[in-house]
């Protein structure tokens, strides 16, 4: 179980928590704090630690004075940046008094982190049905649409975090890439498996061709006409970027991908050329009443081919 905050969830954020060491070159905690988030304004920070912001595990101030190893934690609220709205909205398909399930727009986070706060799914849901006690049962990229599960309750959360612990919750995404050159439409169905690490301070994971494979992705073809191919995926791991760097090793990178299978410089979002991948559905056994469950997506790719004729069982 996580070390519980000290402070209540705000405007739909709850606070962040540092771990301090407890020894070490700084000769305060707020000298650490300094150190560690260096392009951040120095005296700003030790203004928060003089207005009392910056707590300890008990809720009490931690002084701007107080010595390195006086704390092992520390919880703050994080300063809101300046946000562009996602112009986006979430769309509510199940609620019940266990379980929140949304079709997530693209561009919208999961949760908050970097420049994201307001504009992130949790933070919005938290905010619109007044409950701080959601929480994400798993996550999807930023640039993906479609369904995404929350646990409305403390109490039952457990029982459905190890669903996915234990990889019972069968997961169906689709997507649309760009029509390789002599491409042949019989090389699908395949099952495409390889070793996927995410390393610190990159943003994209790295193949490792030496590794046994610890990503598994099932692709199918859906449709395809002479400039898209539709696929259809079932992951039986969820590694990190695993389906779009699936895809991109096959030759069939997913439209508007900036990351795979080239790395492109940051540009801002363009949210008329949405990456063109769904999570399409998800499907469990409830372990709470024993029952089937099944959500999809009302969401659609809008570069899917038009009359495509789905596979048996898409």
């Amino acid at each position: 179980m996580g070390m519980p905050s000290p402070l209540p969830v705000r405007d739909g954020v709850g606070a962040t928590r540092l771990h301090v060491p407890l020894t070490g070159e700084w000769p305060t905690v707020a000298d650490y704090m300094i150190d560690r988030f260096f392009h951040l304004d120095p005296d700003r920070l030790r203004a928060r630690f003089d207005r009392g912001e910056i707590v300890a595990a008990d809720g009490s101030a931690v002084a701007l004075d107080a010595p390195i190893g006086s704390v092992e934690f520390i919880w703050y609220y994080r300063e809101p940046p300046a946000e562009q709205r996602i112009p986006f909205e979430i769309d509510v398909l199940h609620q019940d008094d266990h379980l929140l399930v949304v079709d997530k727009p693209h561009f919208l986070p999961t949760t908050p982190g970097g420049r994201y706060l307001q504009n992130s799914a949790l933070v919005r849901l938290r905010n619109l049905l007044d409950n701080p006690e959601l929480a994400p049962m798993h996550r999807l990229d930023r640039a993906t649409a479609g369904l995404l599960m929350f646990s409305t309750r403390p109490a039952t959360r457990g029982a459905y975090q190890l669903l996915f612990e234990n990889r019972q919750v069968r997961k169906v995404y689709e997507a649309v890439s760009a029509r390789p050159q002599n491409w042949d439409p019989s090389a699908l169905p395949l099952v495409y498996r390889n070793h996927i690490e995410k390393l610190r301070a990159q943003v994209r994971v790295q193949v490792d061709t030496e590794r046994e494979p610890n990503a598994e992705t099932r692709v199918e073809l859906i449709s395809a006409d002479d400039r898209v191919v539709h696929t259809l995926l079932r992951p039986h791991s969820g590694k990190m970027h695993q389906l779009r760097v699936h895809l991109a090793a096959l030759g069939l990178g997913i439209l508007n991908d900036p990351f795979y299978p080239v790395l492109h410089p940051e540009q801002p979002d363009d949210f008329d050329h949405p990456l063109q991948l769904l999570a399409r559905e998800l499907r469990f056994t409830d372990p709470l009443s024993g029952e089937e469950r099944v959500f999809r997506t009302r969401r659609s790719l809008q570069e899917a081919p038009a009359g495509g004729t789905p596979v048996s069982g898409a």
